[in-house]
Formats: structure tokens, C-alpha cells, sequence
């Protein structure tokens, strides 16, 4: 039986909202468009959004042809800056995935920009741990739709994914596959599901084992 873990990106994997602010800041100045400046916080307060509603979220003011403007000019600075800076990973979760690898296929969807994972994955090295990734901006897809695709090209028989907020849940329910909170991340999941309190707990806890029953 083919068993998959597919994860979420940021909350789960990694925090990368101090350098995205920065990025989207300078990217935002040089536009010439907005005087806005952007916390971390408010980073971390549309993770998980396509990007498009992040566009409307922060630029509100604009047409929607400019805020498309902004928002690539900002997409494609993050993706550099990350590539260069990295972000902040959350503790362990290189050792855990190569525990993980042992067992089971690892994917990765987000509904990140195109480059974005790439970024993550170039600058940490971790490339060899996933069999595959998705985005919502390769293909402008939710990101239900985005697992289940993962789940079907992969052809896994079982799959979970791993996230930190409701929208990931719901979205693991509308791709028909299990759920595993990262309670650690940015956001609550209002429903009966397993959690993690560290990315490690996914094996030191046994919470994977259990999910795939043994």
C-alpha cells in the first residue's frame, strides 16, 4: 500500500514571515503604488490564502490591475530574498522527514506563488525528501483541489496532510484525505483531529504510525 504525508508550507514547515514583510516592503517601495508597510503579522495573518484575496487583503485601495502589478513584483522579490535568506524552520524537521522517508511518500502543497517552495526547498537542501510538490500558482487551483490532484498523479493509496489552520483541514476534506494539525502554527482547527505540538511529535509521538494504523 502507497501511503503519503503531503504538508503544508508555512505554520508547518517553516516561518518565513519577518523575511516576506522585508521583501514585500521593498518591493512595495519600489512600486511606487502604495505607502503601506507590512508586519510579520500581517504576513502571518493571510498565510494560507491564495494569493489573489492577499492582494485584495492588503492593497485594497487599487485596481485590480495594479494590485496584480504589486503583488507579482512582490511575489517575485520574496522568492530571491528567500532563496538567499531562508527562513526560520521549525526544530527538527529535517531529521524527522528523514525518519519519515523511511515509511512513506512526502509531497509538499501550498497555495504559495510559483518559486516558493522551490525557495524553500533550494535553500535548506531538502529536495531529496519530497517526491513531488503543487501550488496554487502553477495552476491556480484551491488547495483541496491541489492535494487531491497530488493524491491521484502520486497514485497513493492512503494520504494525510499535515497543517496549522482551518482552512487546511478544509481543505484536506474536500481532497478526501486524513488531517494531522500542527497545533504549533499560526492557526486553530475547530474540529476532532489529530495535533502535534512539534513538527517532531509526527514520529517521536507516534502520531503518523497511528493515523496509518501501525
Amino acid at each position: 500500500m502507497k501511503r503519503g504525508i503531503i504538508f503544508d508550507m508555512d505554520g508547518t514547515l517553516w516561518d518565513s514571515a519577518e523575511q516576506v514583510a522585508e521583501s514585500w516592503n521593498e518591493a512595495i517601495r519600489k512600486s511606487g503604488k502604495s505607502d503601506k508597510v507590512l508586519t510579520a503579522d500581517d504576513i502571518r495573518g493571510v498565510m494560507g490564502k491564495t494569493m489573489d484575496v492577499i492582494a485584495k487583503a492588503f492593497f485594497p485601495e487599487l485596481a485590480e490591475k495594479e494590485r496584480t502589478e504589486i503583488l507579482n513584483a512582490c511575489c517575485e522579490l520574496e522568492n530571491d530574498y528567500l532563496r538567499e535568506h531562508g527562513g526560520a524552520l521549525y526544530e527538527c524537521v529535517e531529521e524527522t522527514l528523514a525518519r519519515l522517508k523511511e515509511s512513506y511518500h512526502l509531497y509538499i502543497v501550498s497555495n504559495c506563488q510559483k518559486g516558493y517552495i522551490e525557495a524553500f526547498l533550494d535553500y535548506y537542501k531538502l529536495w531529496d525528501y519530497f517526491e513531488d510538490i503543487e501550488c496554487y500558482g502553477n495552476n491556480l487551483l484551491q488547495k483541496g483541489e491541489n492535494i487531491r490532484l497530488v493524491t491521484e498523479r502520486n497514485r497513493l493509496d492512503d494520504a494525510v496532510y499535515v497543517g496549522d489552520i482551518q482552512g487546511d483541514y478544509e481543505a484536506s476534506r474536500q481532497a478526501g484525505v486524513g488531517f494531522i494539525h500542527a497545533a504549533y502554527g499560526f492557526g486553530k482547527v475547530d474540529a476532532d483531529v489529530p495535533e502535534i505540538r512539534s513538527f517532531a511529535e509526527l514520529v517521536n509521538a507516534g502520531t503518523v504510525k497511528r493515523y496509518f494504523g501501525g
